[in-house]
């Protein structure tokens, strides 16, 4: 059967690397995957790239007609018979386009933990136009519930990476040398989205806890986002030039993580996070927030430590455990890639969506039967 993965990002982010990811497996099992993307789009030029059949549609938000009936036009030339949807902006004109192109199978990968709203909107696009949720935490999978999703229509299939990037990467001190750091300089950092819910400002000010009492820590922040100004200014606010460097939209992910000590995830709001899995493929400690699904990736005191979300003194404790304890911290660090590579490959991910999609093929064939 035709299969349609759509993405309406206009950036690179977690969530579009799973969908390009997701394609290319999709079509190395021989199944007819089409992906659905935003014209000139990081992550079209992507999968051009890499020879996966791209549509480009300019999807111009939720409510758009055009892009809805035009969508709905594809999908019936092409004889799609099952599509997935990777990013809320995608599933309200996705639903339209279905319903005219009368597609039997929809499924949706939720990766935030966002709640649902309560509006009639939402009510009409998740509870009348999804067969299936996947759910890449348990995080996800309890917020949907309490948004009054059904737990029978949830399945849990966590996101996962290709580690050939991380296992062929040689260069250990590139950012280093980039920035003119010493040996002596403790390198931590975070690779995010520059948004509220990733919890920047608390990093930054636990930053400003342990500039004197680790003067040699280093803080990495790649990404872009709203906030990039107000950070700036916060760390201008504490006089820590000198110690937190925005590196902006970064290509080269592998080559930083090689270069850091210690890899810190502050956010308060988080479905999975993508980027420890990055990191833990790289051999790094972690230390992130006890949130939702970080608690599916980080094993507090095997693989790395959970603290509070929006606790600054918790942050900065934790990172000066690490400092203070270096062979610990490699220990966390083998023991993460160890748990990364069984439970969090890319083929992992992929063979368990392909088997939702039999199991929901087979559930509505039974229907159309009865």
């Amino acid at each position: 059967m035709s299969l349609f993965q759509i993405d309406a990002g206009k950036g690179w982010r977690g969530g579009q690397r799973q969908s390009l990811l997701l394609c290319q497996l999709l079509r190395k099992q021989n199944y007819p995957c089409f992906l659905i993307a935003q014209p000139n789009s990081p992550l079209a030029l992507r999968a051009q790239e890499e020879g996966v059949p791209v549509i480009t549609l300019r999807m111009r938000g939720e409510v758009d007609l055009w892009a809805a009936t035009r969508l709905a036009v594809i999908l019936k030339r092409k004889k799609c018979q099952l599509i997935h949807y990777h990013d809320a902006h995608a599933v309200m004109l996705g639903a339209v386009a279905a319903r005219l192109a009368k597609i039997p199978l929809r499924v949706l990968t939720r990766r935030v933990d966002f709640p649902l709203h309560g509006n009639f909107l939402s009510r009409w696009k998740y509870q009348k136009n999804i067969d299936v949720f996947i759910a890449v935490s348990t995080g996800v999978r309890d917020v949907l519930v309490k948004g009054g999703i059904g737990k029978e229509k949830i399945q849990v299939v966590p996101d996962g990476i290709d580690f050939t990037p991380y296992e062929n990467n040689k260069e250990k001190n590139a950012l280093r040398r980039e920035l003119n750091f010493t040996p002596e300089d403790y390198v931590v950092g975070i690779v995010a989205h520059l948004a509220d819910h990733k919890g920047h400002k608390y990093l930054i000010e636990a930053m400003s806890l342990l500039k004197d009492k680790l003067p040699k820590v280093r803080l990495i922040i790649v990404g872009e986002g709203p906030l990039k100004l107000n950070l700036t200014q916060q760390v201008k606010n504490f006089n820590l030039e000198d110690a937190v460097f925005f590196l902006g939209f970064r290509e080269d992910i592998p080559r930083i993580l090689a270069s850091l000590d210690l890899f810190v995830l502050s956010s308060h709001m988080e479905g999975l996070g993508s980027s420890l899995l990055e990191a833990m493929a790289t051999r790094l400690p972690v230390v992130a927030t006890r949130v939702g699904g970080i608690p599916d990736v980080v094993i507090h005191g095997k693989t790395g430590i959970l603290v509070p979300a929006r606790n600054p003194a918790a942050l900065a404790e934790a990172i000066m455990s690490m400092y203070a304890d270096r062979q610990r911290a490699a220990q966390m660090g083998q023991r993460g890639y160890e748990v990364v590579h069984q439970k969090f490959s890319a083929e992992a991910m992929a063979s368990q969506v392909i088997e939702v999609y039999k199991r929901l093929y087979r559930e509505k064939k039974m229907e159309m039967g009865n």
